[in-house]
């Protein structure tokens, strides 16, 4: 017979609550002492309470079927690309994402000896091309379902400052691709704006903005009945709870987004860890930092997660920080025990406050887009390029001032750790002086200029 324990005590109140914590404060304001604010204008309190949640995050659907273990792979040879998948899903990945510089990239070669009915594969290209879907699907065919074909045509507007071709000719290729056999065509890449330095507020703005053009454009063309899926490529950083919130969020406004159309489709989240807060020097703590953020994304409810190598910023691809790095996340699902419970995150009201807060802030910016023209219009005009910026340059100021800190780099120094002479690719902002259309969104982290510095005076 169960007992239960706890009705002879009386519940509590927030509002006791708060008259307890302001008696022990002593006469210290309760505001001052222990509310603080986040850069995207949240006002932390010491404690939440259920008399001030809504059932708003309740309805947060969540992936079906768990999180699963992603790998990332060059695909500059199919052989050797194919090679290399078919050993890490044996070590224990169970998706891998080709990123494919080329159409001469043999997809059939690609894919030879990958189980479809067991492994799902992203194919990031680097080009835009009908056929090479096609030609993808033919070698697929009967498991369209397990290819996921991750075209951003505005991502790579975003990034490069450019169209592939053009802005007719790029949406009339993505329509010939919605009306294929592709079940997943569209993604969205947030990650961009992360590791640029925006907020959590704006990544979630610009991302809802960014597939709400592929949804106008979509409605309006009556293509992609077969696809199931927009892929949202998430990069999560290093406050822990807010990115689970983040996330959550992500999946609590596209549900509202969707429902304003007659389309379906899912919020298929992949994510990533953010390059944003990685260093050259104390390299190893980098493995801290994917860790925890490879944790936030797990208790968001990532579809599939795809871990950063600690070294990855100075070293070529190597067996060695990939094969950490894929272990950190078999740790987590097979002996921490991350996979068990697909909704973790509930019943926390300090992620249910944060999740609800930030959906409403950025619905609030998604209305202004809007309003606005629509996020084409505003990357056009250079809106959201400065409003990044301005993020960034305050990011950056709480750096420099010691206010966020990365250990090894701007506390805690190695005075005697050098990387110079193990650096084997070029770890800071690359300038190519080319024409372009707009200005591109540049990614950078907080410590390029603290690290050139020091490798100045080693």
């Amino acid at each position: 017979m169960k007992q239960k324990l706890f009705t002879e005590f009386e519940e509590v109140s927030e509002k006791a609550w708060k008259q307890k914590i302001q008696y022990d404060l002593k006469g210290a304001d309760y505001n001052d002492t222990l509310v603080w604010e986040s850069p995207e204008g949240i006002k932390v309190k010491p404690f939440y309470h259920q008399d001030s949640m809504s059932d708003i995050v309740s309805k947060i659907p969540l992936p079906e079927h768990g999180w699963s273990i992603g790998q990332e792979i060059y695909a500059g040879n199919a052989a050797m690309a194919n090679k290399k998948a078919i050993k890490v899903l044996e070590n224990g990945a169970e998706r891998v994402q080709f990123n494919i510089p080329s159409e001469t990239i043999d997809g059939s070669v690609l894919l030879k000896n990958i189980d479809l009915k067991q492994t799902s594969v992203y194919l990031e290209m680097q080009f835009l091309s009908e056929p090479y879907i096609q030609s993808v699907l033919e070698v697929a065919k009967g498991h369209e379902d397990a290819i996921y074909f991750n075209v951003d045509i505005i991502g790579n507007l975003a990034r490069t400052g450019n169209w592939y071709t053009s802005l007719e000719k790029d949406h009339r290729c993505l329509d010939l691709m919605l009306k294929t056999k592709a079940q997943h065509i569209l993604s969205v890449d947030v990650s961009l704006y992360e590791n640029a330095g925006s907020t959590m507020v704006q990544q979630l703005g610009y991302a809802l903005a960014h597939a709400n053009e592929y949804l106008n454009h979509i409605d309006q063309s009556g293509s992609g009945n077969q696809t199931k899926s927009l892929v949202f490529k998430v990069a999560v950083g290093g406050n822990y709870f807010f990115e689970i919130a983040k996330l959550r969020a992500l999946r609590l406004l596209w549900v509202n987004l969707i429902s304003v159309y007659d389309i379906k489709l899912e919020c298929h989240i992949v994510a990533y860890p953010s390059k944003r807060n990685k260093t050259l020097y104390d390299y190893n703590v980098n493995m801290l930092r994917t860790t925890t953020e490879c944790m936030s994304a797990v208790l968001g409810g990532a579809n599939t997660l795809i871990n950063m190598p600690y070294d990855a910023l100075y070293h070529k691809s190597n067996d060695f920080g990939e094969r950490i790095a894929l272990n950190q996340l078999l740790l987590l699902k097979e002996e921490s025990y991350f996979d068990k419970v697909s909704n973790a995150s509930d019943g926390s009201y300090y992620i249910a406050s944060l999740t609800e807060q930030l959906a409403e802030k950025s619905l609030e910016l998604l209305k202004s887009i809007e309003k606005g023209g629509g996020f084409l219009k505003q990357l056009k005009n250079h809106t959201i390029q400065g409003k990044i910026k301005e993020s960034a340059n305050k990011h950056q100021e709480r750096f420099n001032a010691q206010e966020e800190v990365l250990v090894g780099m701007n506390k805690f120094q190695n005075e005697t750790d050098t990387i110079k002479e193990n650096l084997e690719l070029y770890p800071f902002v690359k300038t190519n002086a080319r024409k372009t259309l707009l200005v591109p969104i540049i990614e950078k982290r907080l410590a390029e200029t603290m690290e050139q510095n020091r490798l100045k005076d080693e």
